[in-house]
C-alpha cells in the first residue's frame, strides 16, 4: 500500500514547514503536531500511514513517544521514521531499538527523505 498521509512531529515550527513543504510537493497528505502528546492524540484520532518523529522535545521525547506508538497493538504497525539532530550512532541504534523503522540526521536531504519513505511502501 502506498504511503499517503504523514504525522510530522517536531517542536520547531521551522522543521515542520520544511518537511510539510517536501512532502506537499511530493503528492502526500500532512499532518503535525508539536510534541508527543499530541502526537498521539493525532495517531488515535486520524491514524497516518507514517510518522517523521523528532526526538528533542517538550514533555515526553521521541524516544518515548516512538517506544508508546510501537507497542500500542493500535498504532504499532504504522511505521515511524525518526528526524533528529541527533547524529550519534548511540542515538540511532536506540531510536531503531525503540521500535523506529529508520533514522535521518537533520539537516535532511529532500531525496534521502523521499527514499526512506518509498523503501517503507
Amino acid at each position: 500500500m502506498a504511503i499517503q498521509k504523514i504525522l510530522i512531529v517536531d517542536d520547531s515550527p521551522t522543521e515542520r514547514y520544511f518537511l510539510s513543504d517536501i512532502l506537499i510537493k511530493n503528492g502526500f497528505s500532512v499532518s503535525t503536531a508539536e510534541n508527543g502528546e499530541e502526537a498521539l492524540a493525532k495517531i488515535k484520532a486520524d491514524k497516518p500511514q507514517l510518522i517523521l518523529m523528532d526526538i528533542v522535545m517538550p514533555g515526553q521525547n521521541g524516544f518515548q513517544v516512538t517506544r508508546a506508538i510501537t507497542r500500542d497493538p493500535d498504532t504499532q504497525d504504522v511505521p515511524v521514521i525518526i528526524c533528529t539532530s541527533k547524529g550519534q550512532e548511540t542515538d540511532r541504534i536506540w531510536g531503531l531499538r525503540q521500535g523506529a523503522r529508520d533514522y535521518i540526521v537533520k539537516p535532511v536531504d529532500p531525496q534521502e527523505l523521499l527514499a526512506k519513505i518509498a523503501a517503507l511502501a
